[in-house]
């Protein structure tokens, strides 16, 4: 699934901390394995729905059941370490690790049968995002990045795109479950881009998003309010692919704050500026 070359490295080839690297590694890669195959299987098939914090803020008995498959195969190496999901949120442990877990990113896309939509989960070790995984089982596309070692699509090494010009890049943004009436709020900033022929491009996922600015397919992302699953993993994986991440001031970007701004790093600056309306 991963290239060779993505294994962490080993300080000492048979030091505890590099089998503790070699262990988190596996365990990350086997959670979100099969929690992706899980939901490839069931998409398109009947599964209950909920409703969570508005009409369209849906839950299915899907996004529990992988939800508890990634716990299930992290308790069973790591059961004193922190975990942060979506859906249960807090499990807060004593531990300098937490992992960052969105059971189903993309919820409403997988209810209604689209195949774009994954399993993220980021690994953070003293509050420092350190690997994370992106699997879209309906596309057969398996992210993966780790700290100083680079982002890899399959056995791919990503990089992103060259594009240095805003008016000619593609970008893509997602729009909060509930609007937020604020100046250069989301609708305000996707107008102003469309109406100068900036084609942004909404996916349903935001892992995705991040994920494919890290691969060059887009060559930029930002969004208004994102939760800390949302862009645990795919914030590093736009980093380790020769991306920069921020918040929208150009300040360092942390997934526990709501805005964010990914990309090539040539447009970076100049889409903030769009983003503030002082572009020109």
């Amino acid at each position: 699934m991963i290239a060779d070359n993505t294994n962490l490295l080993t300080p000492e080839p048979y030091s505890f901390l590099g089998y503790l690297c070699n262990m988190l590694k596996s365990t990350l890669l086997k959670a979100t394995n099969a929690a992706g195959l899980l939901i490839k299987e069931r998409i398109n098939s009947k599964f209950s729905i909920s409703v969570k914090d508005g009409p369209n803020d849906l839950v299915t008995e899907v996004d529990k059941a992988s939800e508890a498959l990634i716990m299930g195969i992290i308790r069973e190496e790591f059961p004193d370490h922190f975990i942060l999901s979506e859906e249960i949120g807090e499990v807060k442990m004593d531990s300098n690790y937490k992992w960052i877990i969105d059971p189903i990113d993309g919820t409403i896309n997988f209810a209604n049968g689209i195949p774009l939509c994954c399993v993220s989960i980021g690994l953070e070790k003293n509050g420092q995002m350190i690997m994370g995984a992106v699997y879209n089982a309906m596309m057969n596309e398996f992210f993966f990045t780790e700290k100083g070692q680079g982002a890899y699509l399959n056995d791919q090494k990503l990089r992103v795109s060259e594009k240095d010009n805003v008016r000619h890049s593609c970008l893509v943004t997602g729009f909060p479950y509930v609007y937020l009436d604020m100046e250069n709020g989301p609708l305000e900033v996707f107008g102003r881009l469309i109406r100068e022929g900036v084609p942004v491009r909404r996916l349903g996922s935001a892992a995705i998003d991040l994920c494919w600015v890290a691969a060059g397919r887009l060559d930029g992302f930002y969004e208004h309010k994102l939760m800390p699953w949302d862009s645990a993993a795919g914030y590093l994986m736009v980093e380790e692919a020769g991306g920069k991440v921020t918040d929208f001031n150009g300040d360092a970007y942390s997934p526990y704050q709501h805005r964010i701004v990914a990309t090539n790093g040539k447009i970076h600056d100049e889409l903030i500026r769009w983003i503030h309306n002082t572009h020109q």
